[in-house]
């Protein structure tokens, strides 16, 4: 990891290219200043992502394929009229059944008292916090294929961005690359409770309630972001000098 750090130096596209470990890419990405380096780490960040979905894609081709001539195999050798039983599909968020169910509430202002105390929630101007917030969101999904933040309602309706935004600070908690949009129930558990599992965050937002609505309520998905947030620099996975 040192020897890849030092070698991301001199700037060389060659050099950024040839590092396949996407944890190290982010904190580049997070520590370097010059625009052209910045460009070439979104670069290579995308491009890893996109050969690992690939990966992933072709894998799960192979299993599906091996999977429909077993079960050709079970059908030609059966003697009976039933149907060879097949494998259920492995779900998106392994621990879904594990999940303890989020809170029925959206409480963005009982949230706003509790913080009231915390040195992170005073700010000065709270549409200009509100805009620095959403500056950051969009800066660390950047490379995140399917993400174009633009506001805190209808960019996040499918849960692909709350995903993009948890994998970007806890890559190895689950593959981006295989989610799937059209899946909002699945995107919405999985962010939420890897969030609450490995920064903290409790799960102010409720699933149902997202699942009822075509876009969410901006107060709430900015109240549950301002948490997360809070969480990260807790943790020190996020230092800045000002925070939103």
């Amino acid at each position: 990891m040192k020897r890849n750090m030092e070698a991301v130096a001199s700037s060389s596209s060659q050099d950024i290219a040839a590092i396949q470990d996407e944890d190290i890419l982010n904190k580049m990405l997070d520590k370097a200043v010059d625009f052209e380096e910045r460009r070439m780490l979104r670069a290579a960040l995308r491009e890893l992502l996109k050969k690992k979905r690939e990966k992933r894609e072709k894998e799960r081709g192979s299993r599906q394929e091996d999977l429909r001539q077993l079960n050709q195999r079970g059908a030609v050798g059966s003697s009976t009229s039933q149907q060879p039983s097949q494998c259920p599909p492995k779900p998106l968020c392994s621990y879904t059944s594990q999940c303890v169910p989020p809170k029925p509430l959206c409480s963005y202002e009982s949230v706003a008292d509790s913080s009231a105390k915390s040195p992170t929630a005073t700010a000065p101007n709270t549409k200009n916090v509100k805009q620095m917030l959403l500056d950051w969101c969009r800066a660390k999904t950047e490379p995140y294929e399917g993400v174009n933040i633009k506001n805190f309602s209808s960019s996040w309706s499918d849960g692909i961005a709350f995903c993009a935004l948890v994998h970007r600070f806890f890559p190895d908690s689950f593959e981006y690359f295989t989610l799937d949009p059209t899946k909002r129930r699945d995107n919405f558990e999985l962010a939420f409770t890897t969030a609450e599992k490995m920064a903290g965050c409790p799960p102010l937002l409720d699933v149902e309630d997202l699942l009822h609505m075509a876009e969410p309520d901006w107060k709430c998905v900015y109240t549950y972001i301002q948490e997360f947030y809070r969480c990260l620099v807790e943790k020190g996975l996020v230092k800045i000098k000002k925070r939103p």
